[in-house]
């Protein structure tokens, strides 16, 4: 009798641990679909009601002549490129105080401002983490056609929406609203390798004074009429810090949107081999690797592409 309960006892250990660490790869699953605070929700039985938000900044963004090249690639080849590509945004995502909605095909959908408010820093954030998405692409390479350069096209808009869990089965994060379309129209209606930002974001990244932006114009939006627009240019450090001590040392700022040299104050320059000590050179390098993921003193300036605009008509229906 005394070896049947040592048995008994020994699986119900077995079965319990088992379930445990069942629960626990559930919980991680679940907070890989959802925000941290509406994942620890669910898995304590609380309902997580929809919320309105006053204010936010959206990211969007698409891989420009993706059609194509999807159609002279094989399905495989595709999964892979999109795998690799995402895999290197969403290391970089992860550095910035921003949530990562979803990504449909070539679509990547970031928002930052929710379920955490964070003031109005979701614009300076999402912008942010433009600039070095954008960077990231530059120096990316696609597997099976590596002479091709990838590029995207990306758009932001701030303003209010909701956000909520829709789904049982497999919950999702939703958002809802007219900035969502907004800010999708505002990708669709850019141009490769460029940032697209709407006036109500400019506004917000206007009060940081590190920003560099410069008019579009008045663009014809489906939807939504004429919208003055601007693009991202860069970020510079603000005044009262030291640049050199962040920069990425380019030593030379890469010229504007429109041909015309950066501003020299963009990038700071490169200290002099003849004069760097051997700690300064080491601390240049760790600079140098770290230039993705440590943005946050440093200038990003975005070149000009003469790549035509290409139609976005899989963003309509998102309207």
């Amino acid at each position: 009798m005394e070896q049947y309960a040592n048995n008994l006892e020994a699986l119900v250990q077995e079965r319990t641990s088992d379930y445990l660490e069942e629960k626990k790869k559930c919980e991680e699953l679940l907070y890989q679909l959802l925000p941290k605070s509406v994942a620890s929700q669910l898995i304590k039985g609380q309902s997580v009601i929809a919320e309105t938000y006053d204010q936010v900044t959206i990211y969007f963004s698409d891989i420009v002549g993706f059609t194509s090249l999807s159609a002279e690639s094989t399905p495989m080849q595709v999964v892979d490129m999109l795998n690799d590509l995402y895999t290197c945004f969403d290391s970089i995502v992860e550095n910035y105080d921003v949530y990562k909605v979803e990504t449909i095909g070539d679509a990547y959908m970031v928002v930052s401002g929710l379920p955490v408010r964070n003031g109005n820093l979701h614009a300076r954030e999402i912008a942010r983490v433009s600039l070095a998405l954008l960077a990231q692409v530059r120096d990316f390479r696609i597997r099976h056609r590596p002479s091709t350069q990838l590029k995207l096209r990306i758009g932001m808009h701030t303003g209010p929406c909701v956000a909520g869990v829709v789904g049982l089965k497999m919950p999702r994060y939703c958002l809802f609203g007219d900035t969502v379309n907004t800010a999708s129209r505002m990708e669709s209606n850019g141009e490769a390798m460029k940032i697209h930002v709407s006036s109500q974001t400019k506004e917000v990244l206007d009060t940081f004074k590190t920003f560099e932006l410069r008019c579009r114009g008045q663009v014809e939006m489906k939807g939504k009429g004429i919208m003055t627009t601007y693009w991202l240019l860069g970020e510079k450090a603000p005044d009262n810090e030291d640049c050199s001590a962040s920069s990425t040392a380019t030593g030379k700022a890469a010229p504007e949107p429109d041909g015309n040299p950066a501003p020299e104050s963009a990038v700071p320059a490169a200290p002099s081999p003849s004069h760097a000590t051997p700690k300064s050179l080491n601390k240049l390098s760790i600079n140098r690797s770290n230039q993705i993921n440590n943005i946050d003193n440093k200038s990003y300036i975005i070149p000009d592409s003469s790549t035509p605009l290409l139609t976005n008509a899989s963003r309509d229906s998102l309207v």
